[in-house]
């Protein structure tokens, strides 16, 4: 049996950066204290990248001293494009960056040995271990929010893969911010769902929350974006299931929380398009927003467990 292992936990996103204290094994962890920041940022992103690695050492400090443990390794997540077997920040369009060494500075910085990875992938690994998708051996983790990507699971691991579900062109021909047309992610995004609703109703709405809301009590153009979001997702997911053929999908991300809104009509548009295609289970995502910070922990663990 592993023994438990208290290593420090941090998933930086583009808005907050969550950070915990974690206790586990490679099959299971949970926060033991928990911190949240806004993302330390400078309008250069090697400056913002800089900020990052003083702000994740800040909290490692504030956890330890919190808690009065000491911690036997680091994990860290960011977005964007992620060697991790460089341990470097290749892009991030939302803070800036470009080929910043992470897992170097961090180490460097925080004396710890540092795993460093992917939020998305990072979040699907929690999951496959801990969550929603325990006992799968294929599966697709897609959380959706401003943005939809995937963890993609084969043989009970997760792949080293990009995972970009939100920029497959499904046909609508509506323009992305990526530059293509027909994405998935520019209409069944929690972002571009809200944006879509405004733009056909008039008036702003404060989230895809709202437009949920809205649906729920009827209105029609509400009801139309949804509809056109639910069939753009489940045209995303026919083409994953013909590539991948994956046991389930685990829908998370703050579209997730819909609950039945989003999966009932979801199954039923898949029935609807599958033919030869195995189709997978939906199921919704277990650990929230926490399923970033977790996995972090978990890369750090395996890095302990492997030396």
């Amino acid at each position: 049996m592993a023994r438990t292992e208290h290593v420090i936990a941090v998933d930086v996103g583009g808005t907050d950066t969550k950070a915990a204290l974690v206790a586990g094994t490679p099959d299971g962890v949970r926060a033991v204290e928990r911190r949240r920041r806004p993302t330390a940022r400078h309008e250069d992103g090697d400056a913002t990248a800089g900020a990052v690695v003083e702000q994740v050492a800040a909290l490692a400090d504030e956890l330890r001293a919190a808690t009065g443990r000491e911690a036997a390794a680091l994990g860290v997540v960011v977005p964007g494009i992620v060697d991790e077997a460089g341990g470097t920040g290749v892009y991030s369009a939302n803070l800036g960056w470009r080929d910043y060494p992470f897992a170097r500075r961090l180490a460097e910085r925080t004396g710890l040995p540092t795993a460093f990875g992917h939020d998305v992938r990072a979040g699907g690994l929690a999951e496959l271990r801990a969550g929603a998708a325990r006992g799968l051996r294929s599966a697709v983790i897609m959380p959706i929010g401003t943005g939809i990507a995937a963890a993609l699971v084969h043989d009970g691991r997760v792949l080293d893969a990009p995972g970009e579900i939100g920029h497959v062109d499904v046909g609508h021909g509506e323009p992305c911010g990526c530059g293509q047309r027909g994405c998935v992610e520019a209409r069944a995004s929690s972002a571009a769902i809200a944006r879509r609703y405004a733009a056909r109703a008039g008036h702003e709405v404060r989230g895809a929350a709202e437009v949920a809301a809205l649906v729920r009590a009827g209105d029609p153009d509400a009801l139309t974006v949804w509809h056109e979001a639910v069939d753009a997702l489940a045209r995303g997911i026919l083409q994953v299931a013909a590539l991948l053929g994956p046991e389930a999908v685990v829908l998370g991300g703050g579209l997730a929380m819909a609950g039945p809104l989003l999966t009932d009509p979801l199954r039923t548009r898949l029935d609807e398009l599958i033919t030869f295609q195995r189709r997978p289970e939906l199921r919704l995502a277990a650990l929230g927003d926490e399923a970033g910070c977790l996995g972090a922990a978990l890369l750090a663990i395996d890095t302990l467990e492997e030396r």
